[in-house]
């Protein structure tokens, strides 16, 4: 179970240095702040992608399908830290060989509330074991297992369908010549 006085999020400048915290349950308004986060895309042993979709009591994007989690990274925490802390709160397991597949991700994007997303948030690949999965239904509604081929064609052709992270972060990965498969074991 996650301490709220130790849930805060990392405030950050355009450079992405620190520059103090704030509660993670207050952070995110229609002026959120810049701060530390990071986003995963967890692949099970059939090599298919978990997609979640986000419960609808969520504050931002509520109900929309999104990659497989997201977090946010508190002082002194890694990307990769702060994925295994959160994940297990998330998914009910902590994920295997996570690899950071794009450091520099930044986005801001606001949401039909008007709630903003303003984030650095690098961006990793890893494993999940399916059958250890046991999602918290007050950050998970629903989840599903795609083909990486028919996430980056939903992403290209229909993006409104998934979170605009996940659109733009699968827009890096594609640029940058990388399959996350390649990546992994």
């Amino acid at each position: 179970m996650t301490n709220h006085t130790d849930d805060v999020v990392v405030l950050v400048d355009d450079s992405g240095n620190p520059t103090g915290t704030a509660p993670r349950a207050t952070v995110h308004t229609t002026d959120t702040p810049l701060h530390l986060a990071f986003s995963t895309f967890l692949f099970g042993p059939d090599n298919r992608l978990l997609m979640t979709r986000r419960a609808l009591s969520k504050v931002t994007w509520p109900g929309v399908w999104t990659n497989s989690a997201c977090g946010h990274r508190r002082p002194q925490e890694s990307p990769v830290d702060a994925a295994m802390r959160r994940l297990i709160d998330e998914l009910g397991c902590a994920p295997s060989g996570l690899k950071v597949v794009v450091p520099d991700f930044r986005y801001r994007a606001v949401d039909a509330s008007g709630i903003v997303e303003n984030e650095f948030c690098p961006v990793m690949v890893g494993r999940i074991d399916p059958a250890a999965l046991r999602p918290n239904p007050e950050e998970i509604a629903e989840l599903t297992w795609l083909p990486w081929e028919t996430v980056v064609q939903i992403a290209e052709t229909a993006p409104e369908l998934i979170s605009p992270w996940a659109v733009s972060e699968i827009a890096e990965i594609i640029q940058l010549g990388i399959h996350p498969l390649d990546l992994l074991d």
